[in-house]
């Protein structure tokens, strides 16, 4: 059995799981946000804006702590760039080949720990890090074109907001002793900002359309989605927090299967062979990531 690396690690697993379920199924409702007109840019910096408001109100002091913890300027950062990947990656994308190019993650958590924890990588990090590299490339392989790189905006958003939530996870970990509202402040000011001045950037490059008047239509379903990704964030700040930067990569694995069966089962997603076969290799580099921690048990 494997040991939790701090006394309420169960808990902890839990309020992951329950943040990879809010992440798994979001596809949705921003597929059907968008063809109601609202581009995922918008909806994100909506959402996070709305989140924002909720935290002020209920945590004022939030703003307290900055000037001690400045790393918390790079969570705004990250964790604002994650969203605006990932969010942006599964409405224009394949849902499952987005989230497996998300979860390279694990992979960059071995890079980002050594910088940012000055946890030096083992033999058996290098092998995790090479199969999911390996995993990776036979994702984005295609027969006519000679390196496996990324073929669409949506491949490239994905890899990048994987490394940006590998980077949060991180920065989660080392800010732990931080007040809890500044590090809620930093993450739902980071989704609110990063969305806002990405989505004004491409309305300027004429690749994006204006934010349009609020209607009734898709009103709702931001306020519905907005509530989840609220639990879903304030989840993965405690979840994150108390486990090991490699247990966090791991745990967060379950995503991709909760994208996986509804994005299959709803009918937005085909798995190929390659697809199948990479991505496999990507989840067994993630789940030696807990080989330290139970080859002992």
């Amino acid at each position: 059995m494997t040991k939790f690396p701090v006394k309420g690690g169960g808990l902890a697993v839990a309020a992951l799981l329950l943040n990879a379920l809010v992440w798994g199924v979001s596809w949705w409702p921003f597929k059907i946000l968008e063809s109601q007109g609202l581009h995922p840019l918008w909806a994100t910096a909506l959402i996070y804006g709305l989140s924002l408001c909720v935290v002020f109100a209920l945590r004022p002091q939030a703003l307290r702590g900055w000037k001690q913890h400045p790393w918390l300027w790079l969570l705004l950062l990250s964790s604002g760039l994650t969203n605006v990947g990932f969010n942006w990656a599964v409405t224009i994308g394949d849902v499952v080949r987005v989230v497996l190019l998300f979860y390279l993650m694990p992979a960059w958590s071995i890079l980002i720990a050594w910088w940012l924890l000055g946890e030096k990588p083992t033999r058996m990090a290098g092998l995790r890090l090479i199969l999911a590299l390996t995993g990776v490339a036979i994702v984005l392989k295609r027969p006519d074109i000679p390196w496996p790189v990324p073929e669409s905006t949506a491949d490239g958003l994905a890899l990048m907001g994987g490394f940006c939530f590998a980077l949060t996870n991180a920065l989660l970990l080392k800010l732990h002793d931080s007040p809890e509202p500044a590090r809620m402040l930093a993450m739902f000011g980071g989704g609110a900002l990063m969305a806002t001045c990405t989505g004004l950037a491409g309305v300027g490059l004429g690749t994006i359309t204006p934010l349009p008047e609020v209607s009734l239509t898709w009103a709702p379903h931001l306020l519905a989605l907005s509530l989840a990704f609220l639990i879903g964030n304030l989840a993965l700040q405690y979840g994150a927090a108390k486990l090991s930067a490699q247990t966090t990569a791991l745990v967060m694995l379950s995503e991709i299967l909760f994208a996986s069966l509804s994005s299959v089962w709803l009918g937005n997603s085909q798995l190929s062979v390659q697809t199948l076969w990479g991505g496999s290799l990507i989840v067994c580099a993630a789940i030696l990531s807990i080989w330290p921690n139970s080859r002992h048990t």
